[in-house]
């Protein structure tokens, strides 16, 4: 894995301790992804910390801009890069699936890869009776996970595939659950404890 060329600053008041953190928690987290999840992903990316977006980090075409001003509010969320950087492990064409699941995936894998969320406060939330897997990033984390605890630990491995090649229908579900998405929301609804 090269070096990416890597961590580009224009906060002259970035912290050099969060710097750290980040490349080392890049180090630790994308070869594992693209070893584990899509071999084809690109090796050298380049990280970007900004002072104009307000957001949190976004990715495009292997880059990863991050606000500066949410490190300084998140200073322990090294792992904001594990959930950008598997958008560029994903390498979804356009079109290829619904974006709730894209941001899912991401965060279910910035749960299953992430090397310190806990010190960064992120966790999955506990579940609640409003929850709908199409909610997106956190929510549709956690309902994945429950659903790789119940129908096997390869299922958002198998989805992500699909969603790189295009070939991501509802009728997967039914494939690898022997139930379609509401009927499986049904089911979590009733017994959602997962380990």
């Amino acid at each position: 894995m090269n070096t990416p060329s890597f961590f580009l600053n224009e906060d002259p008041n970035f912290n050099p301790e969060v710097k750290a953190g980040l490349i080392k928690t890049f180090f630790l987290v994308y070869p594992k992804k693209v070893k584990d999840l899509n071999p084809k992903a690109l090796k050298t990316l380049e990280i970007k910390i900004v002072t104009a977006y307000i957001g949190v980090a976004y990715p495009i075409n292997g880059k990863i801009t991050i606000s500066s001003k949410y490190l300084r509010k998140k200073p322990q969320d090294f792992d904001v890069i594990a959930h950008e950087v598997m958008h560029i492990v994903q390498a979804y064409p356009n079109n290829s699936g619904p974006g709730w699941l894209t941001e899912g995936i991401a965060d279910y894998v910035r749960y299953k890869y992430g090397n310190d969320n806990k010190s960064a406060g992120w966790s999955l939330p506990d579940y609640t009776a409003s929850d709908y897997y199409t909610q997106s990033y956190l929510v549709t984390a956690r309902f994945l996970l429950w659903a790789t605890q119940k129908f096997g630990a390869d299922l958002v491995v198998k989805l992500d595939l699909h969603l790189r090649e295009k070939t991501y229908t509802s009728e997967l579900w039914i494939k690898y659950t022997n139930k379609t998405l509401d009927e499986l929301r049904d089911t979590y609804s009733k017994d959602p404890e997962i380990s």
